[in-house]
């Protein structure tokens, strides 16, 4: 991006002189489930004068909708789509923002005996091996682009038998996994927003595979002149801002961080 262009865009930020045009964020079912935009976006309009339209979806359809100029920003998780996105002209000014991990849960009784397991690889080999069943959001969001992903490291095609795609998002799929006492793959800052109302049990977690990096990038105004450009690089910029960066640590649940931000390094 031009030096000039982004010290005039951080200029008009800093000033307030940006202009009121809604602006566009899609982004994924995690952000809006776990409460942190709820906590962010009022700061930012209230500084800014800007009106932020969330659309919550997957991060597949949050990058179909920027590229199809739907949008004026995205807010995902999943890094080689992301780069994708980028590379094919779709996207500018790719900024990370945070991250959390993805974690496994299941029924309080494992049948699959994963409770402990800290390689997801072999956790999702155990719950095949043994047939249980396992809800996949199926949405192609970034949850599960990881969940394949995991799959496909296991060397392992999952069967319809114990298998259910659903094409929900991330609240749903753990409501339908409690109900069928199913095991399924969800980022962590939703399943501590909902824990309290489930059954499931968070069964294994901690391996370096479930890492769950967030990025945030505009929308390329070259390939659709009505992109809200200015108004998407200003919510960049206040979100990678030392205060957008404290305001995403300082979002806690019983004390616990959900996100942890990355684009301020301490």
């Amino acid at each position: 991006m031009n030096k000039l262009l982004f010290v005039f865009i951080l200029y008009i930020f800093c000033t307030g002189f940006v202009q009121a045009e809604p602006i566009r964020l899609a982004t994924t079912t995690s952000t809006e489930n776990s409460g942190l935009l709820k906590v962010l976006i009022p700061y930012f309009e209230k500084q800014t004068g800007n009106v932020v339209h969330v659309l919550s979806v997957g991060t597949g359809h949050a990058l179909r909708m920027g590229q199809d100029g739907n949008v004026d920003v995205v807010l995902v998780h999943a890094p080689i789509a992301e780069l994708r996105f980028v590379d094919a002209g779709y996207g500018l000014n790719r900024r990370s923002l945070m991250y959390n991990d993805f974690v496994i849960v299941g029924p309080a009784n494992d049948p699959a005996k994963i409770h402990g397991e800290n390689n997801a690889v072999r956790s999702l080999q155990k719950i095949a091996r043994g047939k249980h069943l396992f809800v996949s959001r199926g949405d192609d969001s970034g949850t599960h682009k990881k969940e394949l992903y995991l799959w496909k490291k296991a060397n392992w095609k999952p069967e319809l038998l114990w298998y259910r795609e659903v094409g929900q998002g991330m609240g749903r799929v753990l409501q339908m996994a409690n109900e069928l006492r199913a095991y399924t793959i969800t980022d962590r800052g939703t399943w501590m927003v909902m824990r309290s109302k489930l059954a499931l049990k968070l069964l294994a977690e901690g391996d370096a595979e479930l890492y769950n990096p967030y990025s945030i990038i505009a929308v390329n105004p070259a390939r659709y002149p009505s992109i809200n450009y200015l108004g998407a690089m200003s919510l960049i910029a206040w979100l990678t801002s030392v205060e957008g960066q404290n305001r995403i640590r300082n979002f806690r649940l019983d004390g616990q961080p959900l996100f942890i931000p990355t684009a301020i390094k301490n």
